[in-house]
């Protein structure tokens, strides 16, 4: 279970708004970041949300890697974004292409401000009572 979650909530995002409202465009630009970060893509699933009074639907991409997962989330009316980045580190240590992917991902979105955590989970041989 060992492994780094990464986690970004994207503010005032100055991208084309294709990128908040086009699922399969997100979703395709979610799914070659992560190929070109070193990680192996194993499913995926995107989903537009039905326009609101507020304006335009959302976006969810989730791209299932072999190593964990990448979840994104649009609110365009805010022009805002959430990512969620999740390696575990079983087989070999993949913090760097988590760290790679998500840099890639604020890079798409061009936000003028962005909140970053990330989380060290579990630790080798350590076992929960």
């Amino acid at each position: 279970m060992q492994g780094l979650h990464l986690t970004a909530d994207l503010h005032d995002c100055h991208c084309e708004s294709r990128w908040l409202v086009d699922a399969d465009t997100l979703g395709a630009a979610c799914v070659a970041r992560a190929e070109a970060a070193g990680l192996q893509v194993v499913g995926q699933l995107f989903h537009a949300f039905p326009d609101t009074p507020r304006g335009p639907g959302g976006v969810t991409a989730t791209v299932l890697l072999a190593e964990s997962h990448l979840c994104v989330h649009t609110w365009p009316e805010q022009r805002g974004v959430t990512i969620d980045v999740y390696v575990c580190n079983f087989g070999a240590d993949h913090s760097a292409k988590a760290k790679a992917l998500l840099s890639a991902l604020e890079s798409l979105f061009m936000p003028g401000g962005v909140e970053r955590h990330a989380l060290q989970r579990g630790e080798v041989g350590a076992l929960i009572a």
